[in-house]
């Protein structure tokens, strides 16, 4: 992993003429030349000021009446600006805007909540221009800017976090998809909700991407569970696990895109293959692709919040520009604003600042940071220099070491170990003790007399952090570690190992690495069977594969001190969880019927998902029953209802208030005029009783919409539960089966589709 530059002071450009202007149309002719000596660098074409904080991730471009694109944005106190400096004589008298003064390019658009996600595009192609789409934590606006007039608004009761909006797998018209609790929704032109499925938390990042190259898009997904999910239509074809929350996606070119994580990396896959990340002290605010070198590939650009914009590489991430704003970057996109038929890249900061570039020239190509070829060979070779200096450094210190030994002033032992010197790992489980939690135990050891100084393991989402380092102290030096691991989710992980070898009296060591991989289910030990009591809980289905390949899936995927062979008579394997304790038992009938016992729903689907993808099972029916989670399940239903039934009381309650309001505020003020100060008082001090009762109830109603929230994604998981305990067609009818029911508000058949798979058993 490479490191990031994101911490270096920039020097600050000139920028000719740079004053700030309104219109950028007026802009950039004479910036290009504005210094000698960096004719070569890519400065900005345009510059705006604009008098309105911007919120971080809410920046878009539209083109409301199909000609003049406009920048758009969220603000804070429930408003969007809208940026529009083609048309300075239109005026807008209408009941969501309101002109920002006779002059002004701006206009703004009164939400009245605050905006959780903003995007524009082409919701309905019969109309030509662009919609405007905003959402909330309660609801999604469609707005239609041009016309003034709403295209729809949708009560969204799980939220809308992000938003993308687009074409998506078999589906013939342009969706507008949210992500929100758990949930993924998408609206058509009319609002009709075409699109529904649940994700495995809360969504935090959307991006449209053709990821399968069939040449329809799929929707990227990135939750607060760490996973980037990717969906083709309702269906998760693919699931990449990170570090930390997905803050941002794009789509990049093909199935390439890019991504950002919460704790400052960002990196670009391709499909299910990461092929490189970096990461920063900084965090990304806004990740776009755009050709910006003009070779005919996106770079991805990401703005940071300390300001910083850089441009990298989509193969290598490679810094191939940078520039830096005075605050916080809030958002990054492309459009030709300046209407002259070339694309710029529009970047924003949280204060208001606008900046514009256009691609580089054909002179400019591949030469953004003003250097050369020269100066980049002679950067490189000086690298070279310095490492094969401290690499003879280091042998001339072994060497001095080798011969003090041989003068009798050591202790025998050379600082150059043997040349067969090996380093040896394995992995076990360590059932724990009084002081230590069971774990799964990395033993690394060297077979002669060298000692291993420290060892330095990178492994993603095992530790704080993405490294362990372990380093004995000097009166327990041996040739010997073990370190503990505990992997949080079944998931394999790949251990990257590097360790220092030598003798004690070495200056210098040697660096081993080698990398091991964690097995998905490492974290259950093997038990006899028949040694604990069998678990209620059960699934059942069929297959038609062999045994052998069962066991050949359990000896892969579990941590084993023995390979299981394959018995002649029925197979039945029993596990205990080194988190919990819970048991686990797998049994396979000779006529293939598979029957899982567990308390863990979750466990059970992670078995099952990844049993049919080692025996590539497209579909997939099972039975269920899980008596103590149902129960829990309908605890929670039962409290949505409550729940539901409080947000109607409260919120008639609330219009009752406000007309009481409005009618004691009028009384009140009629005894002021006619100079009654007896009545007044009287009216006031209703009032004042009133305003107490209401911020009271508003109080209540926030806690009610939070438990509302929280029962909501608790039965959003529960559906996504029951969708991962099925493969294929199945568990796609499974999701929509349960929203149905829930809909409908019948909680049987929702416990008879997560029990058999529908409603007909």
């Amino acid at each position: 992993m490479s490191s990031d530059s994101n911490g270096e002071t920039l020097q600050q450009e000139e920028r000719g003429g740079g004053g700030s202007t309104d219109d950028p149309r007026t802009q950039g002719q004479a910036k290009n030349g504005c210094r000698g000596e960096l004719r070569t660098m890519l400065v900005p074409v345009f510059s705006l000021k604009l008098n309105h904080r911007i919120n971080p991730r809410m920046v878009t471009v539209g083109k409301y009446d199909g000609i003049h694109p406009c920048l758009t944005a969220a603000t804070q106190a429930g408003k969007v600006f809208i940026h529009n400096p083609h048309i300075r004589s239109q005026r807008v008298v209408a009941n969501h805007l309101l002109q920002g003064g006779l002059d002004s390019d701006t206009y703004l658009l009164n939400i009245n909540q605050n905006v959780s996600c903003l995007t524009a595009g082409i919701l309905n192609p019969t109309l030509g221009h662009d919609t405007l789409l905003v959402g909330t934590q309660t609801n999604l606006l469609a707005y239609d800017v041009h016309n003034n007039s709403d295209v729809f608004y949708k009560e969204v009761a799980d939220g809308a976090n992000a938003v993308v909006l687009g074409q998506l797998g078999d589906i013939s018209c342009p969706l507008a998809i949210i992500g929100g609790n758990c949930t993924l929704q998408g609206f058509d032109k009319e609002g009709n909700d075409l699109f529904w499925t649940v994700t495995g938390d809360n969504v935090r990042s959307l991006a449209l991407c053709d990821f399968d190259g069939d040449g329809k898009k799929e929707l990227l997904a990135g939750s607060e569970d760490f996973d980037i999910r990717v969906f083709k239509n309702a269906e998760i074809v693919a699931e990449m696990s990170e570090t930390e929350i997905i803050t941002a996606l794009c789509h990049m070119h093909g199935s390439r895109f890019g991504y950002a994580l919460a704790n400052g990396t960002v990196g670009v896959y391709d499909r299910a293959t990461r092929y490189w990340r970096i990461k920063s002290k900084n965090h990304a605010m806004s990740i776009h692709a755009f050709d910006l070198n003009s070779d005919g590939v996106c770079e991805l650009i990401t703005g940071w919040s300390n300001g910083k914009i850089d441009a990298r590489s989509d193969r290598t991430g490679e810094v191939i520009f940078k520039d830096n704003f005075t605050s916080s970057v809030a958002g990054i996109v492309e459009e030709d604003y300046r209407m002259d038929g070339q694309t710029q890249l529009i970047c924003c900061s949280t204060e208001g600042e606008v900046r514009g570039y256009l691609p580089a020239s054909w002179e400019m190509k591949g030469n953004l940071m003003d250097t050369n070829a020269e100066q980049d060979l002679i950067r490189e070779l000086s690298q070279r220099k310095q490492n094969l200096l401290l690499e003879l450094r280091n042998y001339e210190e072994n060497s001095k070491v080798a011969l003090n030994a041989l003068g009798g002033d050591g202790d025998g032992q050379m600082g150059i170990i043997p040349a067969n010197t090996q380093l040896q790992t394995g992995l076990s489980v360590n059932m724990g003790t009084a002081n230590q939690s069971p774990h799964v135990e990395l033993n690394i050891s060297t077979f002669n007399d060298t000692i291993i100084r420290a060892v330095l393991i990178f492994a993603e989402g095992i530790f704080n952090g993405e490294s362990h380092v372990v380093h004995p102290s000097a009166h327990n030096l041996s040739g010997q570690i073990q370190v503990p691991i505990i992997p949080p989710k079944d998931v394999p992980v790949d251990l990257h190992i590097k360790a220092f070898v030598g003798y004690r009296n070495s200056i210098q060591f040697h660096v081993f690495e080698l990398t091991r991989q964690l097995p998905r289910f490492s974290m259950y030990a093997l038990r006899t069977p028949g040694t604990a009591p069998e678990t209620q809980s059960y699934v059942t289905f069929t297959i038609s594969d062999r045994m052998q390949r069962v066991v050949m899936w359990m000896n892969q995927n579990f941590l084993l001190a023995e390979d299981i062979e394959c018995p002649n008579a029925p197979l039945e394997v029993c596990f205990m969880s080194l988190r919990d304790g819970g048991q686990l038992s797998i049994r396979m009938n000779m006529n293939g019927e598979i029957t899982i016992r567990t308390e863990d729903i979750d466990l059970t689907g992670e078995i099952i998902q990844s049993l049919a993808l080692f025996l590539v099972i497209e579909d997939l029916q099972v039975e269920a029953d899980f008596p103590d989670y149902f129960e829990e399940l309908h605890q929670i239903l039962v409290q949505l209802d409550g729940y539901h039934s409080v947000h109607q009381k409260l919120t008639a309650e609330m219009a009752d208030h406000s007309n009481l309001v409005r009618s004691l505020l009028i009384r009140a003020e009629d005894s002021r005029l006619m100079g009654d100060v007896t009545n007044m008082k009287k009216g006031y001090m209703e009032l004042y009783d009133l305003n107490r009762d209401l911020v009271n109830g508003y109080k209540i109603r926030c806690n009610n919409h939070t438990e509302l929230l929280s029962c909501l994604r608790a039965v959003n998981q529960a559906i996504q539960r029951a969708g991962r305990l099925r493969v294929g067609k199945p568990k796609t009818q499974v999701v929509s089966a349960c929203r149905d029911a829930i809909k409908n508000n019948n909680i049987n058949a929702l416990f008879k589709i997560i029990r058999a798979g529908s409603t007909s058993s």
